[in-house]
């Protein structure tokens, strides 16, 4: 097909845009049943696609679709509406804490590592079992008693897949929250683990839910989030996690527990959680303890954290090592000395105020549009959308107007439950963009009555 028959269709459908027949957020079909339709091949229909979106016409969403964002542009090029959002784009989706004077803190930990001789040792090769220093600090952080149990990886999804590599054979099946994070269907794809989506209420995941998945098909292993669950930030009370392990003990199902946000909710003393103490606690025999230091400190020199049943160390090793997933040598000698000064310990504190500050913005600008679920300590709030909104097509629009948020689909495990939600990280943009961005957002949600924040578990 010539240039000017392809451009000849993208002319056609932006006059459809222009006139409001397509409105801002619709989606467009497949490209290959936009082909069938108008009678021409996938690669024209892609050609097509390809114009629209050059022109600021349409946005494409991997794995969604390909959605409508703008008016057609006038004589002079300028669209006839225009972006009514930010003037510059505000991620939503990403979401790494940064407390003011991070940079400050980190810097005078850092500057004996530089030294030549201490350099070097720095920059050799680290064990899974990294250093007794660094087992000694990540124990008392944790507040762990035996720091042989700890193993360290790059990171904390590097942890969560060692753990789940080092539990289940390619094939088997993976209990999880029915929303979980995005990145475990990642992991479970490339390790061939089949996820078994666990039905959900107000505390957490139900323990009947996780036995008759079990009676369904043995389960290999259970992924959970028990404190601040990504997306909707529930913490499981102390009761419901002790019926869960009842019912994990009673069948012998191994839990890898992601505590990665949970700084923001517990506070470790001795031997006392202000907050819910880790599922480990109550089972103890079956559960490895997944955390890191990438929100505690910053995402760029980071160190996963694995607290493993004694048993189980040198498995859980080997599969670090089998998957090339060991932690830096310079991350964890940093990571020793900013645990020992203090430093991890004030940026947590600042982090907690920082998160309080943004879930206060969060209630201000989206008080009164659908429902929101979200613990005032938690950097991500859960949105379930007004009615006439989808998931897709809001975030679409959304996009349109320059802001980035994660759509519900991208946390379901079973595609067809899908919720008409979307997920609003809130650590990464600057305050005063936030604020906007929340605002923008509350009016193109169009007012639906709902309800504030509130604090779950």
């Amino acid at each position: 097909m010539r240039d000017r028959d392809y451009r000849r269709i993208a002319d056609r459908i932006a006059a459809d845009i222009a006139s409001g027949r397509l409105g801002p957020g619709q989606r467009l079909p497949p490209q290959r049943t936009f082909a069938r339709r108008h009678g021409i091949a996938a690669s024209t229909a892609g050609r097509v696609y390809g114009e629209l979106v050059r022109r600021g016409l349409v946005v494409g969403e991997v794995g969604r679709g390909t959605f409508v964002r703008a008016h057609a542009p006038a004589a002079d090029g300028r669209p006839l509406v225009e972006p009514t959002g930010p003037a510059t784009p505000v991620n939503l989706q990403l979401n790494y804490p940064s407390a003011p004077g991070q940079s400050e803190l980190l810097a005078p930990a850092l500057a004996p590592l530089l030294r030549p001789d201490v350099l070097t040792g720095a920059l050799r090769p680290a064990a899974a079992t990294g250093t007794a220093a660094a087992r000694e600090a990540a124990a008392a952080l944790l507040g762990v008693p035996d720091p042989g149990r700890v193993l360290f990886t790059g990171n904390a999804r590097q942890a969560i897949a060692a753990a789940l590599a080092s539990l289940v054979r390619p094939g088997g099946r993976v209990g999880v929250e029915e929303l979980t994070y995005p990145l475990v269907k990642e992991i479970a794809g490339r390790l061939g683990h089949t996820l078994v989506p666990l039905a959900m209420d107000a505390g957490g995941v139900r323990p009947d839910a996780v036995a008759a998945a079990h009676r369904g098909a043995p389960l290999s292993a259970l992924y959970l989030q028990p404190t601040l669950h990504n997306p909707t930030s529930t913490t499981m009370s102390g009761a419901r996690r002790a019926e869960l392990a009842v019912v994990v003990t009673a069948l012998g199902i191994p839990v890898v527990e992601d505590r990665i946000w949970s700084f923001l909710h517990d506070a470790y003393e001795g031997d006392a959680y202000e907050g819910q103490e880790p599922f480990a606690r109550h089972a103890p025999g079956l559960t490895h303890l997944v955390d890191g230091l990438s929100k505690r400190v910053a995402p760029g020199l980071t160190v996963g954290l694995l607290v493993v049943p004694p048993e189980r160390v040198d498995a859980v090793a080997d599969a670090i090592r089998s998957g090339g997933w060991s932690a830096g040598r310079f991350a964890l000698e940093a990571a020793v000395r900013w645990i020992g000064d203090g430093t991890v310990a004030r940026l947590v504190a600042a982090k907690r105020a920082d998160a309080a500050r943004r879930q206060a913005l969060v209630r201000r600008a989206l008080a009164g549009t659908g429902v929101l679920r979200c613990d005032p300590r938690a950097y991500y709030a859960w949105w379930e959308l007004p009615s006439p909104w989808r998931a897709d097509t809001f975030a679409a629009a959304a996009a349109a107007r320059g802001i980035a948020v994660t759509p519900g689909p991208a946390f379901a495990v079973d595609p067809g439950r899908a919720p008409d939600a979307v997920r609003l990280g809130l650590a990464s943009a600057p305050e005063e963009e936030l604020g906007r961005a929340l605002v923008t957002l509350a009016g193109l949600a169009g007012g639906a009555a709902g309800s504030g924040c509130g604090r779950s578990g």
